[in-house]
C-alpha cells in the first residue's frame, strides 16, 4: 500500500472516534457542505491545513453527496526550505494544488500589529483566488484550541465575548463563505496523528512572529493552567459560547446594533 493511503487508512481508522467522527459531526452540525459546493482548501503548509485536506478527500469519496476541491497554496513570502517542504508534503499526501505568491509577510512586517495585518491580508488573498477559480467557499485548518484560544483572547484583551464561528459568510467577496471543518478536533490528537504516521510539516513559518507578543501563547498556557484547577475547563468555554443568556447581560451587539438590559428594563413591570 502507497504511504498516502496508509495515511488516509489512519484518519478513518486508528483516528476514527478523535479525528474523524469530530470531523464529520463538525461538517454536519453547522451544515458546512452542500451539494455542488466548489471548496477552496486552503492549505497553509503546517499540520492542521494539511490533515484538514485529506479529511475533505475522504468525505468526497465517501459520502453521501458530490462537490468539488480545489487545494490552494498561498506563498506569504517563505523561504526555500519551508516552500520546498510543503512542496515534499503535497506530494506525499497525494494532494495537487495551486500554488501562488503574494506580499503578505513583507507588508506585515512594516505593520504596528504584524500578526493581525498577516491575517486580514491572507483571508483577502485566499477568498480572491478561491473566487477565481470558481469556488463558493473556503476551507480553513482552525481546531478547537484555536476556537477556544480565541474566546479568551477576545475576553481578556479586547474586552468582548465572542468567538471564531464554524462558518461565516464573506463581507467582501460576494456569495463567497468561510467553513473549519476542524472545529471539534482537538490539536492534541492532531499531533497525535502527526507522530504516528511520522510526518513533518512546517510550523507558522511567519517573519514577523518573532515581534510579535505572542499573546496567543500566553494564552494556551493560561488554558493549560484553567484545566490543572478543572480539567473540563476548555470544554466549558466552548459550551459558554453556546448557552449565552442575553437577559444576564449588560449590552450585546446585533448585525452592529448595540442594545442595553435598560432599553427593556423597566417596560417589564
Amino acid at each position: 500500500m502507497e504511504r498516502y493511503r496508509e495515511i488516509e487508512r489512519s484518519i478513518i481508522k486508528k483516528y476514527r472516534k478523535d479525528i474523524w467522527g469530530k470531523f464529520v459531526k463538525a461538517v454536519k452540525d453547522f451544515e458546512m457542505i452542500s451539494e455542488n459546493d466548489k471548496i477552496a482548501v486552503c492549505i497553509s503548509g503546517g499540520k492542521d491545513s494539511f490533515l484538514m485536506a485529506k479529511c475533505l478527500e475522504e468525505l468526497l469519496r465517501h459520502g453521501k453527496f458530490k462537490y468539488e476541491l480545489e487545494f490552494i497554496v498561498m506563498d506569504p513570502g517563505y523561504n526555500k526550505a519551508n516552500m520546498d517542504k510543503i512542496k515534499e508534503n503535497l506530494s506525499l499526501l497525494n494532494i495537487q494544488a495551486h500554488i501562488f505568491e503574494t506580499p503578505v509577510f513583507k507588508v506585515a512586517n512594516t505593520s504596528s500589529s504584524p500578526c493581525y495585518m498577516c491575517a486580514k491580508m491572507r483571508r483577502g488573498y485566499l477568498y480572491d483566488y478561491a473566487k477565481k477559480l470558481g469556488c463558493n467557499k473556503i476551507a480553513l485548518g482552525h481546531h478547537f484550541d484555536d476556537v477556544i484560544e480565541t474566546v479568551m483572547l477576545n475576553m481578556i484583551y479586547t474586552g468582548q465575548f465572542s468567538s471564531m464561528m464554524p462558518k461565516i459568510h464573506s463581507d467582501n467577496f460576494e456569495n463567497m463563505e468561510l467553513i473549519r471543518p476542524l472545529y471539534f478536533i482537538r490539536e492534541k490528537d492532531i499531533i497525535s496523528f502527526v507522530k504516528y504516521n511520522n510526518l513533518e510539516f512546517i510550523d507558522c513559518a511567519c517573519s514577523v512572529t518573532k515581534k510579535d507578543s505572542g499573546k496567543r501563547r500566553e494564552i494556551k498556557k493560561l488554558i493549560d493552567s484553567l484545566k490543572d484547577i478543572y480539567k473540563d475547563a476548555d470544554k466549558c468555554i466552548y459550551t459558554s459560547t453556546c448557552n449565552v443568556n442575553l437577559n444576564t447581560m449588560i449590552s450585546y451587539k446585533k448585525d452592529g446594533v448595540k442594545y442595553n438590559f435598560l432599553d427593556e428594563y423597566d417596560k417589564k413591570n
